[in-house]
């Protein structure tokens, strides 16, 4: 697709459909319909990823199992229950460019910050703040400002944000390790998205990780929009922790189990503390019930309760569709599909800002576009026209083309749609 002489028409869109070699995993997610039997553009799966059409299959055999087995299907079952968290662990690694040892699915994701910032927020009296990004996910910034709280500090004093100096919603790199230098020996922790949720904008992870090491400070990452989305190099980059949702990107429904990173550096540090529970205890030991904890080497460690298997399977009805395709395959053609609907924007709708990043290597599938003197009636009409996207206040419209099951075509119909919406 060359840039500099974009075709707008339809059928360069068609065209680029039929030659895509990832079109066929649309064929494995049902795509919702409006009244009239017709296809949604669907854009929200930075939200709420699509169902793959494998999935009842995979929560169906659990049920059986169950029914059939009763307790028993913990180690009889088909996929024995003791285990199934053990057969999403290599997928997932993939995803985030980890070891299998340094993931494991589990909990929630702002259950699991919490619990890392147990064994990664370790304040001091000089040593006590956490730096996010401005606009993070409110969850984030809830999390980190309970957990300066309950280590006894002021958390308008100990929680730090970047901000973009000229009061944009993108941060440049350069301004955010002279905000960590600035502050320097009093940073305990710097925890950002991966992925900020409103902007789009992808985090260089290895360059802020070296500068907050440099500083002595843990790093950690909330990747609730990158895992799915972008390609990470967890392991490589030295983060400390990190934890990620499955229902965005992954498809694995809403309120999908969550995953964590940990590194293997930590894995096996006696100095790190951690809330401790059964199911992370020594698997050989755990039915011993002893009272003396004795950690999973790894991640798994840092597990509390058996998981919950239906999540697990709608887990694993995904991640067999991302084996297939690969990350970076899938990346790819995401790149493709922002560039194109970037250009097709620019070209087609003058009083559309796109606030997400120009450069397509510093932004995921997400583009955030702001239209001022909307309101979220907007998105509605959008969406009586065969469009679904989200609205964040004030004025700020994000749209996500998904490569496992977005069209070119849906992104060349949803920018037809904006342009024949009266905008004001």
């Amino acid at each position: 697709m060359n840039q500099t002489r974009l075709d707008l028409s339809r059928s360069f869109a068609e065209g680029l459909d039929h030659e895509d070699p990832l079109a066929h995993f649309r064929d494995q997610f049902f795509i919702p319909r409006n009244q009239n039997g017709e296809e949604y553009l669907y854009f929200c799966g930075n939200s709420l990823g699509l169902q793959p059409k494998n999935c009842a299959e995979k929560i169906n055999q659990e049920l059986t199992d169950w029914q059939n087995l009763g307790v028993e299907g913990h180690f009889r079952a088909k996929n024995p229950w003791y285990s199934y968290h053990e057969t999403v662990t290599d997928s997932l690694a993939k995803i985030v460019g980890a070891l299998p040892s340094e993931v494991v699915a589990m909990n929630s994701l702002t259950v699991n910050l919490h619990l890392l910032m147990a064994s990664f927020y370790r304040p001091t009296a000089k040593r006590y703040k956490i730096l996010v990004e401005a606009n993070a996910f409110p969850s984030d910034q809830y999390a980190v400002k309970s957990q300066a709280a309950f280590h006894g500090f002021d958390p308008d004093k100990a929680v730090i944000e970047f901000k973009a100096k000229d009061g944009g919603v993108t941060i440049p790199i350069e301004e955010i390790i002279e905000t960590i230098n600035l502050h320097g020996d009093s940073i305990a922790l710097v925890m950002i998205g991966g992925v900020n949720y409103l902007s789009g904008q992808k985090f260089p992870l290895k360059a802020i990780c070296q500068a907050s090491h440099a500083v002595g400070a843990n790093f950690g990452v909330d990747l609730a929009h990158a895992a799915g989305n972008v390609l990470l190099n967890l392991h490589d980059d030295h983060v400390d922790f990190a934890s990620w949702c499955s229902y965005k990107y992954l498809n694995a429904g809403p309120g999908g189990i969550s995953g964590i990173f940990v590194h293997e550096d930590h894995q096996n540090s006696d100095s790190i503390p951690r809330f401790a529970g059964w199911w992370g205890h020594d698997k050989q030991e755990r039915f011993a019930m002893k009272s003396t904890f004795k950690p999973i080497p790894g991640a798994q460690g840092w597990q509390l309760s058996n998981p919950p298997i239906f999540q697990l399977a709608a887990l694993r009805a995904s991640l067999d569709i991302f084996d297939a395709a690969g990350m970076k395959a899938l990346h790819e053609k995401s790149q493709k599909m922002s560039r194109y609907l970037f250009e097709l924007i620019r070209a087609n709708l003058s009083n559309v800002e796109i606030v997400s990043p120009v450069d397509v290597s510093e932004r995921g599938c997400q583009l955030s576009l702001r239209i001022k003197n909307i309101g979220k009636n907007f998105v509605s009409e959008l969406e009586s026209r065969r469009a679904i996207l989200d609205f964040r206040s004030p004025d700020i419209i994000r749209v996500a083309p998904v490569p496992l099951y977005n069209k070119f075509t849906d992104i060349w119909d949803f920018v037809a749609l904006m342009k024949s919406v009266t905008l004001p």
